[in-house]
């Protein structure tokens, strides 16, 4: 896509995965089983979920982590990314949980500037794609060309591969609305930000699970593009 710039192709083999999960009980354990076969190490945060995420594995690659109460995705990815940078590595992918990713398309990042870019999985939308994912995605990317005068293409997806650098930026944003912080201040502390092309699986709407509240994550979201938006205008970046 447009945003390729810099290339530096990865090792597939020296890749990690990191998983946060909360209350996706029908779907986490096929992704954890996918990740394993596309990752070297994949590292599962169970972020609250009740019942507690029990995975039976004697895999030494796969690492499991527990918040005892629902901290927020944000705060679930931060937690595996400290664990990634533990284990060596300079960057980590993040699969969602629930079943929309496919984890062997981290192949598809494979020319991407992954250990300084944060790299983006832009899904393919088809026919089954609700409005609302439409609509959002639009609003999204409009409000991130406002607030870093990138013109990307989706800036909701959750499949992206981070630097581990993220972990020095000043992020105070621990749900939903982490994924929108980290790229603003992370392109307004020189980083860079590279979109490859996904494919994503959308469930029927009664197998759908989703832990996005309208009303309070929304007002979360608007508050923070407001505040950014705010601190752009003042040259407080």
């Amino acid at each position: 896509m447009s945003h390729l710039i810099g290339l530096s192709r990865f090792d597939l083999r020296k890749q990690c995965i990191v998983i946060p999960v909360y209350n996706n009980p029908e779907t986490v354990f096929k992704v954890v089983e996918s990740a394993l076969e596309s990752a070297v190490d994949v590292i599962v945060v169970d972020d609250g979920s009740s019942p507690a995420v029990a995975i039976k594995s004697d895999c030494n690659r796969l690492h499991t982590l527990r918040h005892q109460s629902n901290k927020g995705k944000g705060e679930a990815i931060l937690t595996g990314a400290r664990k990634a940078k533990e284990l060596g590595y300079s960057s980590f992918f993040v699969v969602d949980a629930d079943g929309q990713h496919f984890a062997h398309e981290i192949e598809n990042f494979a020319a991407s500037d992954v250990e300084n870019c944060i790299v983006i999985g832009c899904r393919r939308f088809g026919e089954n794609v609700p409005g609302s994912s439409k609509f959002g995605r639009k609003f999204s990317n409009f409000w991130i060309k406002t607030e870093t005068g990138l013109l990307l293409d989706d800036t909701q997806s959750g499949f992206r591969s981070y630097p581990i650098s993220i972990l020095e930026l000043d992020l105070k944003k621990k749900r939903y609305d982490f994924e929108i912080e980290v790229l603003v201040k992370h392109v307004w502390n020189g980083g860079c930000i590279q979109e490859v092309e996904i494919e994503v699986h959308y469930p029927k709407a009664d197998e759908r699970i989703s832990h996005f509240h309208a009303f309070k994550d929304n007002l979360r979201l608007t508050r923070l593009h407001s505040a950014l938006v705010f601190r752009r205008w003042l040259g407080l970046k």
